[in-house]
């Protein structure tokens, strides 16, 4: 059998079909955790997002125009819970409890590497990387983590984010330079 489009199930949620939406829930929801966890580093706050996110289409489903996709509208939605609750994390101060698991988070960045030293290498980098992800604003942290650990597009992230190509592209860089500046040390003293 094949498999109904995102459009269809979407117009069939809008009648009031709630199976539509719960395979819409089904199809999103690994990619939307996934972008929740690499932007709080919380398996718990990321599983509360994607549940808001979720809460939150469904609510403005009627509003949903189908120019763009449904998964770029999704991310817009989980970007701006995840933006919501790093803004109020920071203003509470809560923002040093945030613990990534860097295993999970950031795979491309570790290995398994089997000399000591090279576990001692890698270590630092985990420790650096999860402290420059710590200290990035939230609109930092989630235009960089949507460009290096979601592949998405300038264009892309700016819709998400509701902000210009100009501001996208200024918040890559400053996140990539606080990580180069951070890494630096370490990269330069690399065993």
């Amino acid at each position: 059998m094949m498999e109904e489009s995102d459009a269809a199930l979407v117009t069939r949620a809008r009648e009031g079909d709630q199976d539509a939406f719960r395979l819409l829930v089904e199809r999103h929801s690994v990619r939307l955790f996934q972008l929740a966890f690499r932007m709080t580093g919380n398996e718990q706050d990321a599983e509360d997002l994607v549940q808001e996110t979720f809460l939150r289409a469904y609510k403005q489903l009627n509003r949903f125009q189908s120019r763009a996709g449904l998964g770029t509208w999704l991310y817009r939605i989980a970007a701006n819970c995840s933006l919501d609750l790093l803004r109020r994390q920071k203003r509470r101060g809560e923002q040093e409890t945030v613990e990534f698991d860097s295993e999970e988070a950031f795979p491309a960045i570790l290995s398994d590497a089997p000399a000591p030293d090279q576990q001692v290498y890698h270590g630092e980098v985990r420790q650096k990387v999860e402290s420059v992800m710590r200290e990035l604003t939230p609109m930092e942290r989630t235009a960089f983590v949507l460009r290096h650990f979601e592949g998405l597009s300038i264009g892309e992230i700016g819709s998400a984010l509701g902000v210009g190509p100009g501001a996208t592209k200024q918040s890559i860089f400053r996140a990539v330079q606080k990580m180069r500046r951070a890494l630096e040390p370490v990269v330069n003293a690399t065993p």
